[in-house]
């Protein structure tokens, strides 16, 4: 199983922090106030940590679970501290009208995010298409990520198994943007009329 940092303390970082230990993971918490970081990692219970904001994460994978405008300046923020982890960027670039993506046509939020990142840094994007009620609820969904890194993806895909979810890889990083454009999507379609209790998956046919 894997160690996981989680920095942000909102209901997604809940989500993820609590299927992580039921997967025999262990996570540690992250959050630039201490207080609402040691009483999520209580609230999640054994197995999970509070980690001091700004040091170098204990887990070999990151999850990033904050707002996109924070994600750049945080990942900045840690700058080295991220050097050789593998960071999940589960962050949409939406616009406040929910109605376009806020970054270049020709780029996306996990690599602008990559870029902001030290070298040795494994960005992968994923869980980005899945409402938190959904995380919750232990349902075994498809987790869509995007990569360059191989090994990186590798690591992303055991630990996504670990949580009862099917990881789906979608390619290179390049992808991300098509990911986040899927997260629109979903977003456009719960506010008008599906509701937020559904995601998008893979339906495989039997073989012929």
């Amino acid at each position: 199983m894997s160690s996981i940092s989680i920095i942000g303390t909102g209901n997604m970082a809940k989500a993820i922090g609590a299927a992580s230990l039921k997967g025999g993971n262990t996570v540690e918490i992250l959050g630039r106030d201490p207080g609402k970081a040691a009483a999520l990692a209580r609230a999640l219970g054994d197995g999970a940590t509070a980690g001091t904001w700004g040091a170098t994460p204990t887990g070999d994978i990151v999850i990033l679970a904050v707002l996109f405008p924070a994600a750049v300046p945080v990942v900045t923020e840690y700058g080295d501290a991220l050097a050789d982890k593998i960071v999940i960027d589960i962050t949409n670039p939406f616009s406040a009208d929910v109605t376009g993506l806020v970054v270049p046509d020709d780029t996306s939020g996990a690599q602008l995010i990559a870029e902001a990142a030290p070298a040795s840094t494994h960005v992968v994007k994923g869980f980005n298409t899945l409402f938190q009620p959904i995380v919750a609820s232990g349902r075994a969904v498809d987790v869509f990520l995007a990569g360059d890194d191989p090994q990186a993806k590798a690591s992303v895909s055991a630990f996504i198994t670990s949580l009862g979810l099917r990881p789906r890889d979608a390619g290179g990083l390049n992808m991300a943007r098509w990911l986040e454009g899927a997260g629109l999507l979903e977003v456009n379609l719960a506010r008008n009329g599906v509701g937020f209790d559904f995601s998008l998956g893979v339906n495989v046919g039997e073989p012929k």
